[in-house]
């Protein structure tokens, strides 16, 4: 796949030309290369993370191409916070047609047993929570204010089985791909579409921050996957941007596997 990570080509109409997109966990990694590709291809996005210097900094890239970006504060484990930030998404472009649920945390690698309570409440509430209120705001956004829309969902490969090194992260990631199941059958006669990716071993900085918790982890992903290698940010949100795209237009309901082979 192209690597289009540090490309700024914005002539001619792009795959989400005229398109408004809002992005959570926009200030790093998958978010911000999505943010960045969504652009070039013609969406106005409004991005939405935690760290305001790091939105800033993707925003400035965005706008220094020649794409139309701005962002706003947001907490995925505060509900007022989540809603707030899709309907600035309204208010600063007037509509809202796409979404992109990307942020989420990690949990520390280990048996469940050892997971701290306090851990777990923190985890599901940003990684299963916040998808279920950002999609339910994001309905209510694009019923209003568009003729249909899509939404994508960032999973992972490891919710498709066995995760015994992440089992809560592995759990709320399965249960993400059945809201988005469900909210496909359940808004498909609307003209909203609803799927997700599940990615496999990408160098975000969530994954160096497990490398360093558990050395090997990365080379263990490395010599599991038939590519041979981890996946950029941007080959990441290419597969999103095809989602959500009209050339994915008779696609729904699916948990799209963008992992160089390693469940196959």
């Amino acid at each position: 796949m192209k690597n289009t990570a540090n490309t700024a080509d914005t002539a001619g109409p792009g795959l989400l030309n005229g398109k408004v997109a809002f992005i959570s966990g926009a200030g790093r990694g998958i978010g911000a290369a999505a943010a960045r590709l969504f652009a070039r291809e013609g969406a106005r996005v409004l991005l939405a993370a935690r760290t305001e210097d790091q939105l800033k900094t993707v925003t400035e890239e965005i706008r220094a191409a020649g794409g139309t970006a701005d962002y706003t504060v947001c907490d995925l484990a505060d509900t007022a916070s989540v809603r707030a930030a899709v309907d600035r998404t309204v208010e600063v472009y007037g509509r809202l047609d796409l979404a992109f649920n990307n942020g989420a945390t990690i949990q520390h690698p280990g048996p469940l047993d050892e997971l701290p309570e306090a851990d777990f409440d923190h985890i599901t509430s940003v990684n299963l929570k916040s998808v279920w209120l950002a999609m339910s705001e994001e309905v209510r956004a694009i019923r209003t204010t568009a003729s249909g829309g899509a939404i994508v969902n960032n999973s992972s490969v490891g919710s498709l089985g066995a995760n015994p090194v992440l089992p809560v992260y592995g759990a709320l990631k399965r249960a993400v791909n059945s809201l988005t199941e469900s909210a496909a059958v359940t808004y498909g006669p609307e003209g909203i579409r609803v799927n997700a990716i599940a990615p496999g071993g990408t160098l975000t900085e969530m994954v160096r921050a497990w490398e360093e918790a558990t050395p090997g982890v990365i080379d263990r992903m490395r010599s599991t996957t038939p590519l041979g290698r981890t996946a950029d940010p941007a080959e990441i949100a290419e597969a999103a941007a095809w989602l959500l795209s009209d050339r994915a237009s008779y696609v729904t309901g699916t948990v799209l596997r963008v992992d160089g082979g390693a469940r196959a």
